[in-house]
């Protein structure tokens, strides 16, 4: 009796599988090599991104993991099952495409239907479940409308509803909201976050844009060259990016060459001293990092350099400067907090100034290109 209820007891504090699991997946175009031996696990109930520039091979694994292209080696589980070789319709998967690829004969509910209707589901139970996907995308009420009848925003959250309805394991996102304009992108990241909490299923969103990802994901990828640079929740991937790639594709930084002497300590190009968080496993050659909102006009701050204002911008919510120092050009946000607070011109002789706690340490960025 004992054993069993250890056993039971291991069962409910087991981790569950992941949903998604690949294995050095590796994916070939004739003699470009898109995606590298790229392993990954995607944890169920998560709203994962993978992010990088065209051309990184987030798109060709999520196909992948869709069963669109078939890998050249290695393998992909959904759960603890190999789909590898499976083709879509075997896969417990569902994609949202940017181009949203509804039927324009059909009308709303016919659409969000169509993929029920194909499993065998009929009367109460199609309406019910038809009913519930349309509320859960604020679309109740339309159902008998074309979607040519319905705003960009309005044919998006068709799609999502269509491919929710047949509640897969994982919901595929290629760009969803690439189409919109910019008001309803935003608009429709809250939306898509929220939709993910309520439904509990894993989804897995393509997309280029950095603060997309970031306003959506629990955890992104960020991808380079079929390869992923690192992995993280948004807040470990801007506060403490660990190559130059993923420092400057997360937002603006400013990367200043150096050295590392001793634990906690960095000798930039042009002699000065600044004191950085222990940079674990680095040494030699390195690139400090400091994000512009951290970098402040005057020399309150621990870490110091002097320069010379070469450019300010005025945008509303803060005025971006460029100064040039003689370890490289540093930007910096001063916010606009208060009416007719004093601001300094191109030409004007700063100090900047940034926490140690506000630094992060990188590899060479001429290291990085060599």
């Amino acid at each position: 009796m004992a054993v069993e209820e250890q056993a039971e007891a291991a069962s409910e504090t087991a981790t569950p599988a992941a949903d998604i699991r690949l294995e050095s997946v590796t994916k070939r175009f004739d003699d470009v090599v898109a995606v590298d031996e790229l392993s990954l696990e995607i944890p169920h109930g998560s709203f994962f991104a993978l992010l990088g520039p065209s051309g990184c091979g987030k798109t060709t694994t999520l196909r992948m993991i869709g069963g669109f292209e078939e890998p050249t080696a290695g393998t992909i589980y959904l759960g603890d099952r190999d789909v590898t070789g499976l083709p879509p319709y075997k896969r417990d998967v569902n994609t949202v495409f940017q181009s949203y690829a509804l039927f324009p004969h059909l009308t709303i509910f016919d659409n969000v239907a169509f993929g029920l209707r194909r499993r065998g589901v009929k009367g109460g139970e199609l309406n019910e479940r038809v009913s519930e996907a349309l509320g859960l995308v604020a679309l109740t009420g339309l159902e008998r409308r074309k979607p040519r009848q319905l705003s960009g925003g309005q044919q998006q959250r068709v799609a999502l509803a269509r491919a929710l309805v047949n509640r897969p394991r994982v919901l595929l996102l290629d760009e969803p909201l690439g189409a919109l304009d910019l008001k309803l992108r935003k608009q429709m990241q809250l939306e898509l976050k929220r939709i993910q909490h309520e439904v509990g299923i894993t989804f897995v969103h393509v997309t280029h844009d950095q603060e997309e990802a970031m306003t959506m994901a629990d955890a992104i990828a960020v991808m380079s060259a079929g390869k992923i640079d690192q992995l993280g929740t948004p807040t470990e991937l801007y506060e403490s990016p660990r190559t130059p790639f993923v420092a400057g594709f997360l937002g603006i930084s400013n990367l200043l060459a150096g050295t590392l002497e001793g634990e906690g300590a960095v000798r930039l190009s042009d002699g000065t001293a600044v004191r950085v968080p222990a940079a674990a496993g680095r040494s030699g050659d390195v690139s400090i990092g400091i994000r512009p909102e951290k970098v402040r006009l005057g020399g309150q701050e621990e870490n110091r350099l002097a320069g010379e204002v070469r450019e300010s911008a005025y945008i509303g919510v803060s005025t971006q400067y460029v100064v040039d120092t003689r370890a490289g050009a540093v930007t910096l946000y001063v916010q606009n907090a208060e009416a007719g607070a004093p601001s300094v011109r191109p030409g004007d002789q700063v100090t900047l100034s940034w926490s140690p706690e506000a630094t992060f340490v990188v590899e060479s960025q001429e290291e990085k290109e060599a």
